[in-house]
């Protein structure tokens, strides 16, 4: 092997994915790769199979992971991939750093308009793959440029402007997965960006659960109306399937309330999107994304 294509990330094989996921849900992957860093990312990206599977996680907020585990090959970047950096008015960010840090760090330097990520639970990359939102913002409305590597190794640099934007939607020009982005801001004059993230934290904590494990928002906001009022409406705050519940606090979260498997969080999306479709005429989208294998009948039995 050419010395200058040896991997020095961390490769794991069996690696149970509960350990990665808001859930703390999930049974195990394959294979489950680390990177040391965006280079070495790129350096164990040419050396996959075209056939494999390759699943790119964060922090695992939006994500259910079934009780089977994954076939193929998960990649984390959100412990390597997480360099930010100021330039001007502009925050360069790395894919794996979460939302959050960056929008405490935008404050810090005297910067305004990123306050509203400080309410996404996740990494930079999902964000920017789902258009992701919160308190009125969309970090689409914030992007000048990003870099995106493909299934080879290699990088590309995008403009906004290259990409099909709509609401928690993002349709790339080619295939592949975030890995930077640069955002435009505004200078901090009135010095108010410290003191609008206490107050978004304050009201993050007052209308979402955050004690138990979840997944964030499940479902998608039809046009018009929140998704957590229509699940409300048709009486299903506190509804329970095994150990997950819907939340009596904000009814578009599912908790882990008890001992849980995948399959009755799973389980349970399904019989919200059933009630609200008969009660409301509204077809609920999840926002998740559920991966991975079931367990076999035999086992999810025992």
């Amino acid at each position: 092997m050419n010395p200058s294509l040896t991997m020095r990330g961390e490769l794991r094989l069996n690696e149970p994915m509960y350990r990665h996921t808001s859930w703390r849900l999930g049974g195990p992957a394959d294979r489950y790769y680390r990177p040391a860093d965006l280079p070495d990312l790129c350096v164990f990206l040419k050396q996959q199979q075209p056939r494999e599977p390759l699943i790119w996680v964060g922090l695992g907020s939006n994500l259910l992971v079934r009780d089977g585990g994954i076939r193929g090959t998960v990649i984390d970047i959100s412990r390597a991939l997480k360099h930010l950096q100021k330039r001007g008015c502009h925050v360069l960010g790395e894919a794996g750093g979460s939302c959050s840090r960056l929008a405490r760090y935008s404050a810090a330097q005297g910067l305004a308009g990123a306050e509203f990520l400080v309410g996404i639970p996740g990494t930079l990359g999902g964000a920017l793959a789902m258009n992701a939102g919160a308190f009125g913002g969309e970090i689409w409305e914030l992007v000048q440029q990003v870099q995106m590597v493909d299934r080879k190794g290699t990088l590309h640099e995008y403009q906004r402007a290259d990409f099909g934007i709509s609401y928690r939607s993002v349709q790339a020009p080619v295939a592949g997965w975030f890995v930077g982005v640069e955002l435009r801001l505004q200078a901090d004059t009135a010095g108010q960006s410290e003191a609008r993230l206490r107050e978004l934290l304050q009201e993050r904590a007052c209308r979402q659960p955050l004690g138990l494990p979840s997944g964030g928002s499940v479902f998608r906001n039809p046009p018009g109306v929140a998704a957590g009022q229509l699940i409300e409406r048709c009486g299903l705050k506190g509804v329970q399937q095994g150990g997950a519940q819907v939340s009596d606090k904000h009814a578009n979260f599912i908790l882990a309330a008890a001992p849980v498997k995948a399959a009755d969080v799973e389980t349970l999306i399904g019989r919200v999107q059933q009630q609200v479709l008969e009660h409301c005429g509204i077809q609920l989208i999840p926002e998740v994304h559920i991966i991975g294998d079931p367990l076999p009948v035999t086992e999810a039995c025992h």
